[in-house]
């Protein structure tokens, strides 16, 4: 009697560390049932495709990849932040076979069941799947996400309507969760949520149980648990509420990494109170030079908005000379682009884009000169660093300031090492936004 074939499932994921996320469960589930992951359209019985629909680009980017999954397969099931608009998609790939919003795995796994069903043969009590399941980000590190949702309902933004209110998970479950991945051989956890720092606030900061002792559901509890765990862990999306005050002796006493991503978007209160984000601005400044106080080492990295609808020339010279005070270490910029459902797209006093484009430029050029000259405080410290990639030029890793794929990065002329090793280095040079180091 012939053996069945394997079921095969083609995988894109596209958009954010927080999609990532949502791909590897529904992969791991799917392994678990015994499909096999192809990397190639034609090898695939059916192509699933994980969308993005922050804004406009990352939609058109979503039906691209979806309307190349159509022509080279023909069997597409779409999820992810875009499944929200399932109109938008099937007016231009009426064929798609499914449609879903985000964080509706059953409904992927029916779907793919509908049109390819899991083999018979599978024994999920026999067949080997990692235990820490399917990952999408190298071994040796992993995205850990806390909680779903957000409860801000800032102007120019649509996730709260895509991914609703927010919702911790249990804080005994993601501890759970990180204790496999660290036993799995992960060096570095990125807790990511979209609001890291409300984690339990939906739970009245329940208390739960991990390996038998009580946790509240809380950010200072959870890092606390985590820098017990003897890897990097990395807070992402952190709003600089007051109990954020509490990490840094954490990270002062490396517990967790001395590393804040903390959104600010602008900082004219004029600009702020129109993108209707929390009132923090005001003190900012003040908290950034006392944490810097208690943990010297630690970097900020955040992301701005410019061309704001109704930002003038005088709010973004106040945002440089914020900057210049602020001395941030990592900065990402965006020109404002209008996204389909926000309020932002109702204000008035649009900025003309080439108007974006030169505060854009003039931005990026202020804060270069800042990124340029905290790098060059590194050179000659020691520091540890993580190894992301090996060739025969010699290894790029990263140190504790440094986010994989959004920040800079280490060179190190050797081959001595291989990716997941930690290693001493000192710092011999650095330009605007690498080091370049030497092992110890």
């Amino acid at each position: 009697m012939p053996t069945p074939a394997t079921p095969k499932v083609g995988f894109v994921s596209l958009g954010c560390p927080k999609a990532l996320v949502d791909s590897e469960r529904i992969l791991t589930q799917l392994r678990m049932e015994g499909y096999e992951v192809v990397p190639t359209y034609q090898d695939a019985d059916v192509v699933v495709v994980n969308t993005c629909g922050f804004i406009d680009s990352a939609k058109a980017e979503s039906l691209e990849v979806i309307g190349e999954a159509i022509a080279e397969n023909g069997k597409v099931i779409v999820t992810g932040c875009m499944g929200v608009e399932e109109g938008a998609i099937r007016d231009v790939h009426p064929s798609v076979l499914s449609v879903t919003g985000p964080q509706q795995y059953e409904q992927v796994l029916n779907a793919v069941h509908e049109v390819v069903p899991p083999s018979t043969e599978h024994n999920p009590l026999i067949d080997l799947v990692p235990p820490q399941g399917v990952k999408l980000t190298p071994r040796h590190y992993a995205y850990l996400k806390i909680s779903e949702g957000c409860n801000h309902s800032c102007s120019f933004c649509i996730i709260p309507s895509m991914r609703g209110k927010l919702v911790s998970r249990p804080v005994g479950e993601v501890l759970s969760e990180a204790e496999r991945l660290v036993k799995a051989g992960v060096k570095e956890l990125l807790v990511i949520s979209q609001d890291t720092s409300a984690y339990g606030v939906d739970m009245k900061y329940k208390t739960d149980f991990w390996n038998g002792q009580p946790v509240k559901t809380r950010m200072t509890e959870l890092c606390q648990a985590l820098s017990s765990m003897g890897v990097w862990v990395r807070l992402h999306y952190v709003y600089p509420y007051p109990h954020v005050d509490e990490l840094i002796p954490l990270m002062a006493a490396g517990k967790i990494l001395p590393y804040l991503d903390i959104p600010f978007q602008h900082a004219s209160p004029k600009v702020l109170k129109a993108m209707k984000r929390p009132a923090f601005e005001d003190k900012t400044l003040a908290r950034i030079k006392a944490w810097r106080e208690i943990c010297p080492e630690l970097t900020i990295r955040s992301t701005f908005i410019v061309g704001f609808p109704g930002e003038t020339e005088e709010d973004f010279q106040y945002l440089l000379d914020w900057l210049t005070e602020a001395q941030l270490d990592r900065v990402g910029c965006f020109q404002y682009s209008p996204v389909e459902g926000a309020p932002a797209n109702l204000l008035d006093n649009a900025v003309p884009d080439e108007v974006k484009q030169d505060r854009w430029d003039r931005f990026m050029a202020h804060q270069q000169a800042i990124s340029t000259a905290r790098l060059q405080l590194k050179v000659g410290k020691e520091m540890d660093v993580l190894i992301d990639e090996v060739d025969d030029q010699g290894a790029v890793a990263r140190c504790y300031a440094d986010a994989p794929e959004i920040d800079g990065s280490v060179f190190i002329e050797s081959t001595a090492v291989k990716p997941g090793d930690k290693v001493r280095v000192r710092i011999v040079d650095a330009d605007e936004y690498d080091l370049w180091a030497e092992l110890i």
